[in-house]
């Protein structure tokens, strides 16, 4: 596997990730369903459905939940969701519970070849039962920073924000210390690409 380790900021990401979907449409050529969903939070969210497998593209909203579920309605063939590009999630809630549903589900996970999982994406690659990582693909992690200006650097180790999401990545099977791992890696603004032999150690794939 071929993964870039390094950090960038924000910005400099948005170019990445136009060239990144256009790489994912054209690797999915013959899907037999495609919808663009507008998210509650003005965000946009493609999904593309071949055969057995959901391609999604986008930033995660807080309906997020409720479109995976409807997704398997419409296509209960489904097996695997492929992740193509996921600049972040605009409620972490909402990606937890979808990750939980994908878990429930019995889905796998897989992120494109050269695609990208960052920030909340992470999560919910987290929820496949089986969950690889394509050649070139990237998966990248940095602290969160609450809408209220809440900073976890602020917060007591014991705080009940820091259990939710450590219990999170229990119920996930990976250990604790990926997530104080995360809040490390780099500040809110910036993102870090681990290494495979990161992404080995803290048991964010199965093979």
């Amino acid at each position: 596997m071929n993964y870039r380790r390094f950090v960038v900021g924000i910005k400099q990401i948005s170019l990445l990730l136009c060239m990144l979907l256009l790489a994912g449409c054209a690797s999915v050529g013959g899907q037999t369903q495609k919808a663009s969903l507008t998210n509650r939070d003005n965000t946009q969210l493609e999904i593309y459905i071949e055969q057995n497998m959901a391609f999604i593209s986008g930033v995660l909203g807080s309906d997020l939940p409720e479109q995976l579920s409807e997704m398997v309605r419409q296509s209960p063939n489904v097996q695997t969701l492929v992740l193509v590009d996921i600049p972040g999630s605009i409620d972490q809630e909402a990606t937890m519970q979808a990750a939980r549903l994908i878990r429930r589900l019995g889905l796998n996970t897989h992120i494109a070849r050269t695609g990208y999982v960052l920030s909340g994406g992470v999560d919910l690659f987290l929820g496949g039962v089986k969950r690889n990582i394509g050649p070139g693909a990237g998966l990248g992690v940095h602290s969160w920073y609450d809408q209220l200006g809440i900073d976890p650097e602020e917060l007591n180790l014991a705080d009940p924000i820091h259990a939710t999401y450590v219990n999170f990545y229990l119920e996930m099977g990976v250990p604790e210390r990926f997530y104080w791992f995360s809040l490390d890696a780099a500040p809110a603004e910036r993102i870090y690409f681990m290494s495979p032999e990161e992404i080995y150690d803290f048991q964010l794939v199965t093979d």
